[in-house]
């Protein structure tokens, strides 16, 4: 699982952060280790990667899962790039971890502490400039899920980013595509609803002729 330019251990080169150059990222670490058909998955911002990355390689994916992936149409591209996000990633930077992390706490009550302290220490991991990412216009996601060649699996929750009738109506564009929806669960379904997440997973890997040994 890498991490994205500007997150992690990655590098973060002073330009470079849309989705095309996250794309150009992965295609080259998948070149890199000579994965032959391998299956991707990406939640969020990489969920569009993983959807720019499957409409660019046509065969060369086995299969690609999209965890609620960033789809948001003109209008919310534009209300999140001129929202305060990134601004409030900088001052996130200059806070203390353990009152960052008590804040997470007691507004995440149902993640486990585990589970919150990867997810505190990861965003302060990642740099400001990561976040030009939400610079617009995003990749058209209707005709990236209709270059698709590969099996797709769309999954969402039903208080998500990407709504019950985009997936159905995107499932329409692809027939190589389906959607799955997870009851009680917004945005954060990996983590929210990790079992469920997990199952519906494994159920569209089984389709795709994916080894048992790499379902474990």
């Amino acid at each position: 699982m890498p991490d994205a330019r500007g997150h992690g251990a990655s590098s973060a080169p002073r330009l470079g952060y849309l989705y095309r150059d996250l794309a150009d990222d992965v295609i080259g670490l998948i070149a890199m280790l000579g994965l032959e058909a391998p299956v991707l998955l990406g939640h969020s911002m990489g969920g569009m990667t993983a959807a720019v990355v499957a409409s660019r390689m046509g065969a060369a994916i086995r299969g690609v899962v999209l965890a609620d992936p960033t789809f948001l149409s003109a209008e919310r591209q534009r209300e999140v790039y001129e929202s305060d996000v990134a601004e409030q990633h900088r001052r996130l930077l200059g806070r203390d971890r353990d009152a960052v992390l008590a804040e997470a706490r007691q507004r995440q009550p149902h993640r486990s502490g585990e589970l919150l302290e990867l997810i505190i220490d990861a965003r302060l991991r990642t740099e400001t400039r990561a976040f030009e990412v939400l610079t617009p216009p995003n990749p058209d996601y209707r005709e990236l899920v209709k270059a698709i060649a590969a099996p797709s699996l769309l999954v969402i929750g039903d208080n998500g980013v990407v709504s019950v009738e985009t997936a159905r109506e995107l499932q329409e564009l692809n027939p190589r595509l389906r959607h799955e929806v997870i009851a009680n669960a917004g945005h954060g379904l990996p983590y929210d609803r990790p079992d469920e997440f997990a199952a519906v997973v494994r159920s569209f890997l089984e389709t795709v002729d994916v080894p048992h040994t790499q379902l474990s």
